[in-house]
């Protein structure tokens, strides 16, 4: 690396924290990698899946085609999943397996929002993702699947279970201590603290009011404290500012236009902040919560209170969001 008047904004994020990609879209990953993990949802697969070139087709029409040809090969061996559900799980799959060459960690995929409330067919559909992975690719090391989960009660109670059977969970929509607490208490690998309530993205007027930095740095000093392998990995960022903000975060991930922002903004001059929510808050009190993780009725009652419930409306706003994307998946599948 050269001298700090030849590094970028991306440098300077890299020598502070582990920095995925939040995308389906192989340039990012291609012209600015390797990154360490590659994130998505639901609604980035549809952003991916509905794109069009040029000449005003569809990108990813062969890729789509072939996913609803395996799920129809395969869906007798999933009772109870349609073929447009297994076919959307494949759609995604074949997307992050296209970017694995420009990772070192690991490839994040979403389970179905609808069973954001059930914790069993969360199981079976985090259990079903790695297996499809293995599937389209007998040589990927499906160890470096990571499966992306609404941080509800049944949803970790899911990432218990599946962290059990050796797959790497985040508890994801993560907007207060309550939920970062009961992620670190049944293993999960990481949590992704929404920065900004998913509604920014697709509302170009709404402003977060209530983003969440000092959740996101409390969340990481709390887990210092207790000694927790969880990792913090925020993710709905809305500018370069908010990125370099959450400098020595243990992961960051960062949507590609934001990414190409950073490769070519230099860091000297770089007059904004760098690292803040990180610094000279270490005398914080944290609250303990072992009271409220195994008590299902009690975390519940603690989580509807957080933030006078502002943390429990954004969850529900994102799942919402989050079943729109998986109906409109869905209705690609002809």
């Amino acid at each position: 690396m050269g001298s700090n008047s030849q590094q970028s904004l991306l440098d300077v994020l890299r020598s502070h924290s582990a920095v995925d990609c939040d995308t389906f879209d192989i340039e990012a990953p291609k012209q600015l990698g390797p990154f360490v993990d590659c994130t998505s949802n639901q609604a980035i697969a549809y952003g991916e899946l509905t794109r069009l070139g040029g000449d005003g087709k569809p990108v990813h029409a062969q890729l789509i085609q072939d996913a609803i040809e395996f799920a129809s090969s395969k869906s007798s061996l999933y009772p109870g999943v349609t073929v447009a559900e297994l076919a959307v799980e494949t759609m995604m799959v074949k997307l992050a397996l296209r970017i694995v060459p420009y990772l070192k960690g690991y490839s994040h995929i979403q389970t179905n929002p609808r069973y954001s409330y059930n914790k069993q067919k969360t199981v079976e559909n985090g259990k079903r993702i790695v297996a499809i992975f293995g599937d389209l690719d007998p040589t990927y090391d499906t160890r470096r699947v990571c499966i992306k989960i609404p941080s509800t009660w049944e949803g970790m109670q899911a990432c218990r279970e599946l962290e059990n059977q050796g797959i790497a969970t985040l508890a994801t929509t993560m907007f207060c201590l309550e939920q970062a607490a009961l992620a670190a208490h049944v293993g999960c690998t990481y949590i992704a603290p929404y920065i900004n309530e998913l509604r920014v993205h697709f509302d170009e007027k709404y402003i977060d009011q209530h983003k969440a930095f000092d959740f996101c740095g409390s969340a990481q000093r709390y887990y210092e404290k207790i000694g927790s392998k969880t990792q913090v990995l925020p993710a709905s960022l809305t500018s370069i500012q908010e990125v370099m903000k959450l400098a020595g975060v243990h992961h960051i991930t960062v949507a590609p236009h934001l990414l190409t922002k950073l490769a070519e903004t230099p860091a000297n001059p770089w007059e904004g902040d760098t690292g803040s929510v990180f610094k000279d808050k270490t005398d914080e009190g944290l609250s303990d919560y072992g009271s409220i993780v195994e008590d299902e009725s009690v975390w519940r009652l603690a989580f509807t209170r957080s933030q006078e419930g502002k943390a429990e409306g954004k969850i529900i706003q994102a799942i919402n969001i989050f079943c729109d994307k998986q109906e409109g998946l869905e209705g690609l599948v002809k």
